[in-house]
């Protein structure tokens, strides 16, 4: 697995290289710098706007007793952006920017959640606690120590 990882990143920064220098060729080296600081500068402002409306979704979700799952999830993937962004290259910019476009990230959303779904089995326990996945009985006893019954040592 970490070959695979050092190979696909030595890949990505070879192609943000021969984009950045197609740009340069193209138009010059200062419109090439200001894409990549405007970018950079642009996608860290949409990531800030957006992942403090993320952060009041899920609390929101929260005061309502909702489970907050797709506002969690929306929050780690402007998170991705903002990451994505910062980093100096074309193909990591529009990654990021595609990240940032809500149609977009409820799309990537769903299809992460459907591969989640199919490669992992989620199993809850009952609010008492007595039942576990079938075929198996879990027992789960919890306690809670005050701070007054520890014994300091």
């Amino acid at each position: 697995m970490l070959p695979r990882l050092l190979i696909l990143f030595l890949l990505a920064s070879l192609v943000e290289l021969a984009l950045l220098f197609g740009l340069a060729d193209v138009f010059s080296w200062r419109f090439s710098l200001f894409l990549v600081v405007a970018t950079a500068a642009l996608g860290g402002w949409l990531a800030w706007t957006q992942g403090w409306r993320a952060w009041l979704r899920i609390r929101d979700d929260l005061t309502a007793g909702r489970m907050p799952a797709a506002a969690l999830f929306d929050a780690a993937l402007i998170l991705v952006a903002g990451v994505l962004l910062v980093i100096p290259g074309v193909l990591t910019d529009l990654v990021g920017i595609l990240l940032l476009i809500p149609a977009c990230r409820r799309w990537i959303r769903q299809r992460l959640s459907a591969w989640v779904r199919s490669h992992f089995t989620i199993y809850t326990l009952p609010p008492n606690g007595q039942h576990g996945p079938p075929g198996r009985t879990t027992i789960i006893d919890s306690y809670i120590v005050d701070s007054d019954d520890r014994k300091e040592s």
